[in-house]
């Protein structure tokens, strides 16, 4: 029975939006599948792991109604591999779906779509608001680099966005450093906070590419549903309570100067080639007008660039972790940054002139 005919990114580019959360192995083998669904004229697409959910639409069809499921990446493969030119036929029958595009044909296997499960999502709106897709990745991108990855501490392991008046705010920490992003957003709020995980914020990022279009959020009982452009994604939040992130923000650091972004993290990648494999330390030092960095291994080889500054401070020697700095430099697109310095056992504060939207803390380690 033909089911569909449709170019092939009609059916590739929803398709590509929805798998990025399907889990190859997974111990519910229909998980590791995607539900193809074909209502009101519509291709609708669905996936899920339980945690979190992604709804798509595609392809108009006038072919009638179905439901099926079959694998996630065998089906994306596939359509990835034809021509960007293909039409692309699906026929379904016997529990086969049969993938025909110019000569090439896939048989490809099917779950029964009555076994697919979904996620219930909740009722009750606690808040609700939405942003331009353009402010809310660049928010994120700003951030997500500092979220733990496996941490025991579970609740480090994903993004805190709070709401409260008209501020919304987005803040990650690892234990070692801290993120923070703020923006306006038109509406009058309850403090509201919740804890996404690492995977929805990284499937988020990816969403988020329609600059100008927005991104409805709205935060539920114990989930959260963005909704953008023809995709709705459901996840669940993390149960824990973050750390109160006001408390590890420097505010008596004296040793302040502005640096060219650009030149600080070539100048740090490039000594970068040089550090220490395990620990990846980076020693910076700090005189009047001038800002050393150094790096050595166990080689006995070593790196130094000299960045000259406008400071007329106290001389200071302070160490990190390299790809700590790196970090910070690359996620921002601003020209100068103003770092922060306290002593040598104090963290330091990355901010962007005269724009108090964003902070970057980091601790400093023993070299």
């Amino acid at each position: 029975m033909l089911i569909l005919q449709t170019p092939r990114d009609s059916l590739l580019k929803p398709l590509q939006a929805a798998t990025g959360i399907v889990e190859r192995k997974h111990t519910l083998p229909i998980l590791s599948n995607v539900l193809l669904e074909s209502k009101n004229g519509k291709i609708h697409i669905l996936a899920t792991d339980l945690e979190i959910q992604i709804h798509t639409q595609g392809a108009d069809n006038d072919k009638g109604d179905f439901r099926i499921t079959t694998n996630a990446k065998k089906l994306q493969d596939i359509l990835r591999a034809l021509p960007e030119s293909a039409d692309v036929q699906l026929d379904w029958a016997d529990h086969k779906l049969t993938l025909k595009a110019g000569k090439s044909r896939f048989n490809l296997q099917t779950l029964p779509a009555e076994d697919f499960p979904t996620m219930s999502v909740g009722e009750k709106t606690q808040a609700a608001f939405s942003l331009t897709q353009e402010a809310f990745k660049n928010m994120i991108s700003q951030v997500q680099y500092s979220m733990a990855v496996q941490d025991i501490r579970y609740y480090l392991n994903g993004l805190l966005m709070q709401v409260e008046g008209n501020q919304l705010r987005l803040v990650a920490t690892d234990g070692h450093r801290l993120a923070f992003s703020a923006t306006e957003i038109n509406a009058d709020l309850p403090k509201t906070e919740v804890i996404l995980p690492r995977k929805t914020v990284l499937e988020l990022n990816k969403l988020l590419n329609q600059s100008k279009e927005n991104i409805s959020v709205e935060l539920l009982d114990n989930q959260v549903r963005f909704q953008c452009n023809d995709t709705v994604i459901v996840s669940k939040v993390i149960d824990g309570k973050f750390p109160d992130y006001n408390r590890v923000i420097p505010m008596d650091n004296d040793k302040i100067f502005m640096i060219s972004r650009t030149a600080l993290l070539s100048a740090l990648e490039r000594s970068a080639i040089l550090a220490n494999e395990k620990f990846r330390g980076v020693r910076l030092q700090l005189s009047a007008g001038s800002l050393k960095v150094s790096c050595s291994n166990n080689e006995q080889e070593e790196a130094t660039e000299e960045l000259e500054i406008a400071y007329q401070g106290e001389e200071l020697e302070v160490g990190f972790n390299i790809q700590f700095l790196m970090d910070v430099l690359r996620s921002m697109n601003c020209e100068d940054m103003q770092l922060a310095f306290g002593d040598a056992s104090r963290s330091t504060l990355f901010t962007i002139p005269n724009e108090a939207n964003f902070k970057y803390i980091v601790m400093p380690m023993r070299i």
